[in-house]
């Protein structure tokens, strides 16, 4: 019996041990399956994230395909582009090139012309035909300064003008506008006033004076009562240099628009003297390349100041006068022996007949061989030579001059006409020390040149 009840508490033990044991292995079943679940579900998630990352990828392929595309096309629009401007760069110095080589011929006829009408004028009798023969003058000074005026604008845009800077007496160009606007603004009852200050000043020359001479002759045109004033002052290290007028003036609105090509104000536009509208623009042009301020202040109605502002080195302020231009003199081109060398027929032909018209001895040709019998006829040195640039054979003005002066002494006077405005062409003539003359040859400055030369040479013989 004992035994019995001893085997029932080990059986009863045993029971308890298998009950903990099934326990245990339910709880770390129930372990186990919660972490196959967690498996499955993160990998239930990252196959998710596989697929989301393959959509991603395909969306990101097809817009750098895309992206690809446009930028191909942008590369090949831009080589269009830089083709197109290098074409349009190519034609602009082309058209540049054209009228600097066609400048000379398109002046040619012009000069021609002009010498002509000269004579013309010269040889009426009546008021009314000279009058007729006037109009035609100032027809032709148009088409001249229209000319010139695109032949500037083209080389200002092409950039192919250089300046050349140097300090000179702002004065020397004062004195220039003022005896050419002068009789111009007497004519129209203007008052013309200069005030010169003696600086010095640094720009070119050329330049600065094609910059003033378009201002004053916009203010003369403009201008019916009052005047114009320039006048010039020291501001610091800088020369301000104002042109003052009390013409028809600009409106607000039109100042923004005045430097455009042919452009002309409201006012300007009724004018019976208008211009052609390019004056302001190659102003704007020229003081850009020179690196000089501009200023303007205007009221329509009321006038303008033009107000231009360049550099003046410091120091002690200078004078030098320029040398004044004698008055053209019958008494001293009468009887005057010119040698004329020109190429051009028209050209000699008009210079021949203007000379003789004045009463002086000619001695023309195309070359030195075509006169020299005449000059060996004449039995003296001629007493002045007026002798084109570009001639035949690819021979030049200087190399006649070399030829007379090795002939007829060092000082022998020359004046070398050219419709060669290149400062290559100018340069070669002041080192040849003689006068340059720009085509189309205007009649009065050539006698006053004349008076000058035959006057200087004939005091220097004494």
């Amino acid at each position: 019996m004992q035994r019995d009840e001893h085997n029932d508490t080990l059986a009863g033990e045993d029971q308890e041990e298998l009950e903990r044991r099934v326990e245990k292995l339910d709880k770390i079943n129930a372990v186990l399956m919660d972490r196959v679940e967690r498996s499955m579900d993160q990998q239930g998630n990252a196959f998710s994230l596989f697929q989301t990352a393959i959509g991603l990828d395909a969306k990101v392929r097809s817009r750098t395909e895309e992206l690809t595309a446009v930028l191909r096309r942008l590369e090949c629009s831009n080589e269009a582009l830089v083709e197109a401007k290098d074409d349009a760069e190519r034609a602009n110095l082309s058209k540049t090139r054209f009228l600097a080589a066609a400048s000379h011929d398109l002046l040619q006829p012009l000069n021609a012309a002009r010498l002509t009408i000269s004579v013309l004028t010269d040889l009426q009798e009546n008021d009314d035909t000279r009058q007729l023969a006037g109009r035609v003058d100032q027809s032709l000074q148009t088409i001249e300064d229209l000319i010139k005026t695109l032949l500037d604008i083209s080389k200002l845009d092409a950039g192919v003008v250089t300046p050349e800077i140097q300090s000179f007496p702002l004065d020397d160009v004062l004195d220039m506008l003022e005896a050419s606007f002068a009789p111009q603004a007497e004519a129209k009852g203007l008052r013309l006033k200069v005030r010169r200050s003696g600086l010095l000043v640094r720009s070119d020359p050329l330049l600065l004076q094609r910059v003033l001479q378009n201002l004053v002759s916009n203010a003369v045109r403009y201008t019916a009562q009052g005047g114009i004033l320039i006048g010039v002052r020291r501001r610091g290290d800088r020369c301000q240099i104002d042109v003052v007028d009390t013409g028809c003036g600009l409106s607000e609105a039109e100042r923004e628009t005045m430097f455009e090509e042919f452009y002309r104000g409201a006012a300007a536009a009724k004018s019976d003297h208008a211009g052609l509208g390019l004056g302001l623009s190659i102003v704007q042009r020229t003081v850009q390349a020179l690196a000089h301020d501009l200023d303007v202040q205007s009221q329509l109605g009321k006038g303008s100041t033009f107000r231009l502002t360049l550099p003046s080195p410091g120091g002690a302020t200078c004078r030098i006068p320029l040398r004044q231009a004698e008055r053209p003199s019958m008494e001293v081109t009468r009887g005057a022996a010119v040698v004329v060398i020109e190429n051009d027929r028209d050209v000699l032909d008009a210079t021949v007949s203007l000379l003789r018209n004045w009463s002086c001895t000619t001695l023309a040709g195309s070359s030195l061989k075509d006169i020299a019998s005449a000059l060996a006829d004449l039995g003296r040195a001629p007493d002045i030579a007026l002798v084109d640039y570009h001639l035949d054979d690819g021979r030049t003005g200087v190399d006649v001059v070399r030829a007379l002066r090795d002939r007829f002494g060092p000082t022998f006077p020359v004046v070398v006409v050219t419709g060669d405005w290149s400062p290559a062409v100018a340069a070669d003539v002041a080192g040849a020390q003689c006068e340059l003359l720009r085509k189309p040859t205007r009649p009065a400055e050539l006698r006053a040149l004349m008076t000058h030369l035959l006057g200087t040479h004939s005091g220097g013989e004494d």
